[in-house]
């Protein structure tokens, strides 16, 4: 049911604006009150099986777009619309969004701030190209998401078990298998959501981002402020970065590092957050950005007048350690700044932090979301929220006490 709680809010916002027919890789539950039709697929990703299943589609339905949130499919989806000449970017456009070092390529060829990066397929030459670029150094799949696979190696001795960590999920991509090495932009992460219609891009909010520490970059919590002073100075950037893409249409999620206060690119993304940020800029500025999603796939204008002036944030829950979860509860307080709790993980489950071999998929227990006027003040009910949790994890560590309390 992780689909709903990540993506529910998505899928209920188009629904009350559009007749919905679904193409999805499991047989639908909570998506029935918002859906008219549905084809299940084991795999989307499968081209020829996904393009039969739109003709199905099409032949029942007057079709007026399609698009999708999800990263894995934005190839295949944007290949499909061409396919029933509905609105789209080029599928090449989506290839360059998921494929980091072709992303790396067109910023540098129009003059995007970035990161030095070279695609490597050894760990000779990950050491090569790290001694050149400098320490510390980022080692990612080429086509990856969520982070998965990312670590910073700081001296050259690391570099052999860095290198296999971002290889071994380098393997999972469908573009391609290669990793990066890339020059650490050394400053805070933000993201930018912008939506762009017919060639223009708006920049509709800011979101700020921490992530944890090195040298991996699980991302811990965001906040969005509808008054954030600083979406007016990356603004430029990720216009600039979103146009030398050649993405024309369509939500997107730009991600980059302030380094001496000076936007630089991490990667675009070619379709709306995760992690419920475009809730998150619905609470805070009233904008609906899956709804400006469905409204562009169908060609048609996107309201993005702002009708709330306000912030919202969102902690992203871990375990301190990896091992089995033997109590997770809240037991505090719901103030009406307290938007939800979400708990995705159950007691006797194991959890396995990136350190340990894991990833987001297999240590986040949850999240909880709040409001405020300001994001400041968002974060710090985020922060008090916490402390009515109870995470409590018996470490797999052979002899090692359980360990109890609230979350980090």
């Amino acid at each position: 049911m992780e689909a709903e709680a990540y993506r529910g809010y998505c899928l209920q916002s188009v629904a009350a604006a559009y007749d919905v027919v679904l193409i999805t890789s499991e047989e639908p539950s909570w998506e029935v009150p918002y859906i008219r039709d549905c084809v299940v697929l084991p795999d989307p990703t499968d081209q020829a099986a996904l393009s039969t299943a739109g003709r199905a589609l099409a032949e029942r339905y007057d079709l007026a777009g399609v698009f999708t949130w999800t990263e894995w499919y934005l190839v295949p989806v944007a290949r499909l619309a061409r396919q029933l000449g509905l609105p789209t970017n080029a599928p090449e456009v989506m290839q360059a969004c998921r494929n980091k070092a072709n992303s790396r390529a067109l910023f540098a060829r129009h003059g995007v701030p970035s990161a030095a990066s070279v695609g490597v397929r050894t760990v000779a030459e990950a050491e090569a190209v790290a001694e050149r670029i400098g320490f510390p150094v980022v080692l990612k799949p080429a086509a990856h998401a969520a982070s998965i696979g990312v670590i910073r190696v700081d001296t050259p001795e690391q570099l052999v078990a860095a290198y296999e960590f971002a290889e071994k999920a380098a393997g999972l991509g469908q573009e391609t298998t290669s990793v990066l090495v890339e020059e650490y932009l050394d400053g805070p992460e933000v993201s930018v959501e912008c939506v762009t219609y017919r060639g223009e891009t708006t920049a509709v909010a800011l979101t700020r981002k921490t992530v944890s520490d090195p040298p991996y970059f699980e991302e811990l919590a965001h906040s969005v402020d509808a008054d954030d002073p600083l979406l007016d100075v990356v603004t430029p950037v990720a216009r600039a970065a979103i146009r030398s893409l050649g993405i024309t249409k369509g939500v997107s999620h730009v991600e980059m590092r302030l380094v001496d206060g000076r936007p630089r690119l991490v990667e675009v993304n070619g379709r709306i957050a995760g992690d419920m940020i475009g809730h998150l800029v619905r609470l805070a500025t009233g904008i609906d950005l899956p709804r400006a999603a469905a409204d562009i796939a169908c060609d048609r204008a996107p309201n993005l007048t702002p009708t709330r002036s306000s912030a919202a944030a969102i902690q992203l829950l871990y375990p301190k350690t990896s091992g089995t979860l033997r109590r997770l509860d809240f037991d505090g307080p719901r103030p009406p700044w307290l938007e939800r709790v979400h708990f995705q993980r159950h007691v006797g489950d194991r959890l396995l932090l990136p350190a340990d071999g894991g990833d987001m998929f297999t240590a986040r227990v949850g999240y909880l979301i709040t409001t405020a006027p300001t994001a400041d003040l968002a974060e710090a009910r985020a922060e008090q929220a916490a402390r009515s949790l109870h995470l409590d994890v018996t470490p797999d560590t052979a002899g090692a006490d359980a360990v109890g309390g609230r979350a980090a």
